[in-house]
């Protein structure tokens, strides 16, 4: 199973390691049941890494549960005007709601 991180997103990570002055940071992207649409993900910088954890490209960890559900996405960095984000592009998302918080497969 696979997650392709853009050079964006690698780019904005070890720039939070340059600040927060944390060498392992990396960004866990889990795939949660909830929201308007079913699945929802939650995103958030650490420097746990655990046995059954999968990385990708030494910025990006995940769980093995969520994994199936980020087969073939594309982590990216977007830096606009209005703001910055990480974006991730799933192909498995049939659907979303309004808002764009959640996703159903």
């Amino acid at each position: 199973m696979t997650i392709t991180v853009d050079d964006s997103a690698v780019k904005r990570i070890e720039t939070l390691r340059t600040l927060q002055k944390k060498n392992g940071l990396m960004l866990r992207i889990i795939v949660e049941g909830g929201g308007c649409s079913g699945f929802q993900y939650k995103l958030e910088l650490t420097d746990d890494v655990g046995s059954g954890d999968v990385e990708f490209a030494d910025v990006i960890v995940t769980d093995e549960i969520s994994l199936p559900y980020l087969e073939g996405s594309v982590v990216r960095f977007n830096e606009e005007l209005i703001g910055s984000e990480f974006v991730i592009e799933n192909p498995n998302a049939s659907g979303g709601c309004g808002c764009g918080a959640s996703f159903a497969v």
